[in-house]
Order: C-alpha cells, then sequence, then structure tokens
C-alpha cells in the first residue's frame, strides 16, 4: 500500500529480539532521517556515553538519505538489507549487505507513497524591488517556520488560526512543514540570499480532497511585509497551482475583521457567504471562470 518503506534500528544478531527499530517513507532529508533515527533507543547511545565517544551522526542521517534516493533512482531493488551498519566517531562502514533486484516496469517515483520534493514549483518574484523567492515547504524549514509564526503579531495569528497561540510545539510544526505534495501544497516567501535558513516571509497553504476537486486554502504574510504585495504573490502562485492540477474551486473561511484578506478575496473573484452565525465569511471561488491570468472574469 505505501510502496517501498526504510526501516532503522539496533542492528546486529538479536535484531529481531530487541525491537529496537523505527519505520520511514522515501524520499528522506537529512531531516527525516534525524527524525527516525532518535525515534529509536539506540539514539541515545550514538550520541555517546561515559568514555565512549558519540558516532558520526551526519553520516548516519546522510546514508539514510542515500539509500531513500537508491529506492527512488532504481525501481529494480526490492530489498536491500545492510546489517550491520557499523558507526562510530570517523564514520560509518557497511559490514555485511544483501541486496534482491526483480524487473520493474513503473519508474522508482511513481513506487513512492510520498511525492518528491517539486523543486520545479521554485519561482522568484519581484516585490517592492527586492527579488522574493516563492517555492514549497520543506521539512528543514521547520526552525524558521517557528521564528516565522512566533515573530507574527497577535492579531495576525489570530486570523491565520482563529485563536490566540504564543508556542508552536514541534508536533504542530511538523505537520505544517512534512507534508505529502500530492494531497496538500504551502508555498513559501523566503528572501534567497539570507543563508540556509531562508528567512520565512509569508505562507500560503491548501488542502484538496480525495477527489481533487476541492482545496480549502489559508494564507499568512508577517506583520513586517504587510501592504507590499507578497499576498498577492502567493495568492497568484496558489490560484495557478491548483488550476494545473485541475481543480474546480477553492475555499476559504475568514474572520470578518480581517478585511484585507477579505478585500484580496475579492480581487480575485471569490464569493463571500456569511453564515448564520456570523462567526466567519465562507469564500468560495470557481476556477473555471477564471482567465488565463489567474484573476477573475470581469462579467
Amino acid at each position: 500500500m505505501f510502496g517501498p518503506i526504510l526501516l532503522f534500528g539496533q542492528g546486529g544478531t538479536s535484531v529481531e529480539i530487541t525491537g529496537d527499530q523505527a519505520v520511514g517513507l522515501p524520499p528522506m532529508n537529512l531531516t527525516l532521517a534525524r527524525h527516525l533515527v532518535e525515534e529509536t533507543r539506540i539514539s541515545k547511545l550514538l550520541k555517546g556515553y561515559r568514555d565512549r565517544k558519540a558516532v558520526d551522526l551526519e553520516a548516519v542521517y546522510l546514508s539514510i538519505v542515500k539509500i531513500a534516493q537508491l529506492i527512488a533512482d532504481l525501481p529494480e531493488v526490492v530489498e536491500l538489507d545492510i546489517n550491520p551498519l557499523l558507526a562510530d566517531s570517523d564514520g560509518v562502514i557497511a559490514l555485511d549487505a544483501r541486496i534482491s533486484i526483480k524487473p520493474s516496469a513503473v519508474s522508482g517515483i511513481r513506487r513512492l507513497a510520498i511525492r518528491p520534493y517539486p523543486k520545479e514549483l521554485e519561482e522568484t518574484v519581484d516585490i517592492s524591488d527586492e527579488k522574493i523567492l516563492l517555492r514549497p515547504i520543506r521539512p528543514e524549514d521547520e526552525d524558521e517556520h517557528r521564528r516565522f509564526l512566533e515573530t507574527m503579531a497577535p492579531d495576525d495569528i489570530q486570523f491565520r488560526f482563529f485563536g490566540s497561540i504564543k508556542r508552536f510545539g514541534h508536533a504542530q510544526l511538523a505537520r505544517l512543514t512534512q507534508i505529502d505534495f500530492d494531497r496538500e501544497m504551502a508555498f513559501i516567501a523566503v528572501r534567497p540570499d539570507t543563508g540556509p535558513d531562508n528567512e520565512t516571509l509569508g505562507v500560503i497553504r491548501i488542502i484538496s480532497d480525495p477527489d481533487n476537486i476541492e482545496a480549502e486554502f489559508a494564507l499568512i504574510v508577517h506583520s513586517s511585509m504587510q501592504e507590499r504585495g507578497l499576498g498577492n504573490a502567493l495568492m497568484h502562485k496558489m490560484i495557478d497551482y491548483c488550476r494545473q492540477r485541475g481543480m474546480e474551486r477553492i475555499v476559504g473561511d475568514v474572520l470578518p475583521a480581517n478585511q484585507p484578506m477579505l478585500a484580496l478575496a475579492t480581487k480575485y473573484g471569490f464569493v463571500q457567504d456569511r453564515p448564520t452565525d456570523e462567526r466567519v465569511i465562507k469564500l468560495r471561488l470557481d476556477l473555471k471562470a477564471l482567465a488565463p491570468s489567474g484573476t477573475a472574469i470581469k462579467r
């Protein structure tokens, strides 16, 4: 059902007895590999204890990433068992390995349960004479995403999450940054020249239904970047993506006090529907009624 999986845990001849294992789905990156290792009990020993040096954990993570890439590149590989993978402070080495292969009629990527990072969706735009990169979110963005959300004005957090949140835990941030690109998409706006963390300036997120007919969206722009056109760029990016995916409509809930969001939605042709309780305003956009540019057809 899930295609190929990666299993990591304590190796050796007692591997079946110890049961110290964690399972992940490829593709993997260094962040996901680290989380996979940390789910096991042996991860504490790998960090060193008493007179034992810590192992080269980056080499362990990289081994996991490379095996995940091998799975995507070579669909003929149906099983790979490295036991044990000896790890110490100098790196890693496979002491024993076994591999099974057979012909495959599908590509490696098509076998994966999770769509790889869609780099082709990256785009650079001009915002107030500044180059801004719009790209899909990645698990590596977790720390910067925390900073982004926790430095927002309280009203902006209220508008986005319909409540007051001061601290965002790992579980919440993992849900926001580790997404299945087939069912969900989050485009973030970053300054491409701010180092490996890429300062996050805004994010627009959509989650589609299983039939790929309707998608629900949410948009948030950092308080320091509002009224500069960034929300407009993210909205345009999201609408173009939904149209390319063949979706029929986009919906969303907005608080009545969020007038900037309502104005932006009106610009793009969203129809407002205020429920009887008047606590939220329902937005709906018919993608079939849009001009090629992504803006609403004037009737």
